[in-house]
Formats: C-alpha cells, structure tokens, sequence
C-alpha cells in the first residue's frame, strides 16, 4: 500500500509532514474492520522530535478506552524501565503497528496490519528518531521484514536505513514471563548506551 499523501506535500521530507496532519488524515478511520469495534483510535503519543520511538503491538483495554497507548499495566512496565535507558516518557514518542483493539486483544491479521502501515510510516517519518525500539513480535517483523521471531531478534542493534532499530520483548509478555524482564532490561540498556556513545547532533536540521 503506498504512502498516505497529505494533500500539498508531495514526496515528503523527513519531519515535514506534523504528526497533527497525519492524525487528521485518519480521522475517524475504517480501512479495516477495527473501526467497527474499537471504543477509540489511538494514535500516538509523546515527544513529536523524540531521539527515540517505541512501537508496540495495538491497544489493549485501557488504550482503548482513553485513546493512549501503553497507559495499562503494559505501559506501567516500561515507564519503570526507561530509565534503564537514560530516558524518561516525555522524551519518548510511543506508537502502535495497529491503531485500534482487536476484540479480545487477538493477535492483529495482515490485512490490519497492512491497513495501517501507512500511517505508522509516516509517523517514523515525522518523528525521525535515530532509534526504534520494537516490542514485541509484530514491531519487529514489521520493521525489519522479517519472519523471525524476537527471541531470536533481540540482543542485538540493527540499522535500517537512518534508523538503529533494537527489536525486545513487549513489557506486557514480562508481565506473565518474568523470566524475560532481564532481557528487556539489557537491551533497554544496549540503547542506552548506543545513545551515550552517539550524541544528537549539534548543527540541527
């Protein structure tokens, strides 16, 4: 499915397209069956110019309800473990592969996914973070068009393109596996230490 198209930019530019555009370009949107049993579309939320972007699966019940993501138990999690990165959740930006709760928080179809590729892209665009985190199988098969799992993804920094992509566990998973926490924990820490060694750029834009 090509890029959305924001009517008067044509090929955008990295940050040229506001996240604001792209929200408005959704409205109240229907591209799948989602919008037919979601309470609320939840978009993003964070930083607009964040140096980091975390993309988890799709909202669960809280999200769903309040229209922001990671704001249940889930999210919880990972604001308690941002530090581990040296990051607080207002220098993040936070989206989702899918925008809308899957009744019953089933697993996202490809057809969802692929109804809301566009829009997760050009939110990266806009955001033009240096790193992406990925929670989650569905972040990280989707990013770096893969079919392995993140069990097997995880431990490492991949670059994609501009992007230092850094695929992990969803925190929700270390909920009900805390076994896997420890994981999460040293690739949280792997960023933060890629973020050390590589200081934003003086010069801006």
């Amino acid at each position: 499915m090509p890029a959305i198209h924001i009517p008067g930019h044509d090929r955008p530019k990295p940050g040229e397209v506001s996240l604001d555009e792209i929200r408005a370009v959704m409205g109240d949107c229907h591209l799948c069956g989602l919008g037919e049993t979601r309470t609320n579309l939840v978009f993003g939320v964070g930083n607009p110019h964040a140096r980091v972007m975390f993309i988890g699966e799709g909202p669960g019940r809280n999200e769903d309800l309040q229209g922001e993501p990671f704001v249940g138990a889930a999210g919880h999690k990972l604001d308690s473990l941002l530090s581990i990165a040296g990051l607080t959740r207002d220098e993040v930006y936070i989206a989702n592969v899918i925008k809308c709760r899957p009744p019953g928080n089933r697993n996202p179809r490809p057809e969802e996914i692929e109804a809301c590729a566009p829009f997760l892209r050009e939110q990266v665009r806009s955001v033009w973070p240096d790193v992406i985190v990925c929670l989650g199988n569905f972040a990280s098969q989707w990013l770096l068009k893969t079919e392995k799992g993140v069990t097997k993804l995880r431990g490492a920094l991949y670059q994609v393109g501009h992007f230092v992509v850094c695929p992990t566990f969803h925190p929700a998973a270390c909920i009900y596996h805390s076994d896997w926490q420890p994981q999460l924990e040293s690739d949280l820490a792997m960023v933060g230490a890629w973020l050390l060694a590589n200081p934003p750029s003086t010069t801006g834009v």
